[in-house]
């Protein structure tokens, strides 16, 4: 039997596979992206395909955190249209 990798949403601190959620890193040059392949080098985030956990995450400034960096607001754009498809 295979184990699936779990992570921890930043946003709403719930427990989802891998797979469910969406990773931002902090590449070794400073910049933030969203990592849609999950092998992006670099400090990773994970925070749930939800507008809710999105909402949250800007609100608290969990990814600034985190990331220990200023998130752009065109980095929670990219987000939002992964979200929504």
């Amino acid at each position: 039997m295979k184990k699936i990798p779990m992570r921890r949403c930043l946003a709403t601190n719930q427990s989802f596979p891998k797979k469910d959620l969406l990773r931002i890193v902090r590449t070794p040059e400073g910049e933030v992206k969203v990592d849609l392949t999950g092998k992006l080098n670099g400090k990773g985030a994970y925070i749930s395909k939800s507008l809710e956990a999105l909402e949250l995450a800007k609100k608290k400034k969990v990814l600034s955190r985190a990331l220990e960096t200023e998130i752009k607001e065109e980095v929670y754009e990219e987000i939002l249209k992964v979200i929504n498809g």
